[in-house]
């Protein structure tokens, strides 16, 4: 099946590839390592050209070093907009000093955590590389969306795998396409417009944190399933 165990949950928020990966730690809003880049449009644009109340929820969001930027230009630049930003990370490693208003940092799993309120905006950059149930952060982070919301993330296919250990990579990408979703094979990137039902129909059997090297570079995690449909 794998190259040893499966983890649960559990074991692997211990793992070391999750615990000291490093893919988001100190990335920016814009520049050259940037959320800019990484998801090819800026966040903080995105926001300012939407009328009313706007809300983002960066999922795995490192340090928090873009949420803080984007949340402290606001407040200099638009301080009567009311924006709301909330980001997510295992570890608590956030950036020190004053928090901006209208911004949250919350040390959790993004397996289990839930929020509150329904978002414009909801990105993940790199961080589904290290979760373990990859497929149901997808769907419960499509039903966190305002009607005409976005989500973005990068997201590789080819770490899902069946209980053979064979690649689900063509499976994910039919089901996420039938949902209505959008799936950039060459970028790694999967987005969607909107609250969507998106059902895999596939249950989580664990995680191989010692699957080596993604298309990053960078060591990841392979989440296994076993599909409702072989």
């Amino acid at each position: 099946m794998s190259s040893g165990r499966l983890l649960d949950d559990t074991a692997l928020a211990a793992s070391a590839v999750v615990a000291n990966n490093t893919m988001n730690r100190e990335r920016g809003l814009a520049g050259p390592n940037s959320y800019a880049k990484e998801l090819g449009f800026d966040p903080y644009e995105f926001l300012a050209a939407r009328q009313g109340a706007q809300a983002w929820l960066d999922l795995c969001c490192g340090s928090g070093k873009a949420l803080i930027y984007a949340a402290g230009r606001i407040a200099a630049e638009r301080p009567e907009a009311a924006v709301t930003m909330v980001g997510i990370d295992l570890v608590d490693h956030f950036m020190g000093g004053p928090r901006p208003p209208g911004l949250e940092l919350i040390a959790a799993s993004v397996a289990d955590w839930s929020p509150r309120r329904s978002f414009d905006l909801i990105t993940c950059v790199h961080g589904l590389h290290y979760v373990g149930d990859k497929l149901r952060v997808l769907e419960r982070a499509a039903s966190w969306l305002v009607p005409d919301g976005l989500l973005v993330a990068d997201f590789d296919a080819e770490s899902v795998r069946d209980v053979r250990g064979r690649s689900s990579a063509r499976r994910v990408a039919s089901a996420v396409r039938r949902a209505g979703w959008e799936y950039d094979t060459r970028r790694k990137r999967v987005s969607c417009l909107g609250p969507c039902t998106l059902n895999f129909e596939a249950a989580y059997l664990g995680a191989d944190d010692a699957a080596g090297p993604n298309y990053t570079g960078q060591p990841a995690v392979a989440s296994y399933y076993e599909w409702s449909r072989q």
